[in-house]
């Protein structure tokens, strides 16, 4: 069986073929909250990434393209809340619309973010940095304040366009 891969050409206008690639790697879904003088906002991000320990530091990014990104760039405090592999209406919701908070269970949570209920986990962050990135900003929270659930459910995967979640070999 021969093993051809597609190839992404940086000059070319065509990012297909990367997108494709970026694909292949399965990703947690999760779902980042802020509070605005508009509201409580959200949205949906599988680029959510921890980066040290000692400060409590995470990352994750955002479209420069997504009418929520300047909420989110100037947010002084935001959320990551790591979704359940039944949670993926909710993925489905703050992708779409982020500004509603209509039937979605939530309180606000000790840094003034929004907080959902029944997540794996919850990760209050206070903006800590931003950094330009191509068409993304990366956002670098420090973690005031951290929370899972004691069960051991699942969490949502997110892999070539589709929602999933791991599945344990024994």
């Amino acid at each position: 069986m021969e093993n051809t891969l597609s190839a992404f050409d940086p000059k070319s206008e065509d990012r297909a073929a990367l997108r494709r690639a970026f694909s292949r790697f399965g990703t947690g879904v999760t779902v980042v909250t802020t509070q605005t003088d508009q509201g409580p906002t959200g949205i949906t991000a599988n680029s959510f990434s921890s980066v040290s320990l000692d400060p409590a530091l995470v990352l994750w990014s955002v479209a420069h393209r997504s009418e929520r990104s300047d909420a989110f760039m100037q947010a002084q405090a935001f959320c990551v809340h790591i979704l359940a592999a039944n949670q993926e209406s909710l993925a489905h919701h703050f992708a779409a619309r982020g500004h509603s908070f209509d039937n979605i269970d939530w309180t606000i949570g000790p840094n003034g973010a929004p907080t959902l209920s029944d997540v794996l986990a919850t990760f209050h962050c206070n903006t800590f940095a931003t950094h330009p990135a191509g068409d993304h900003t990366i956002i670098v929270g420090e973690v005031t304040h951290a929370s899972n659930r004691p069960d051991n459910a699942a969490g949502l995967l997110f892999e070539r366009s589709s929602f999933g979640q791991f599945q344990k070999f024994e």
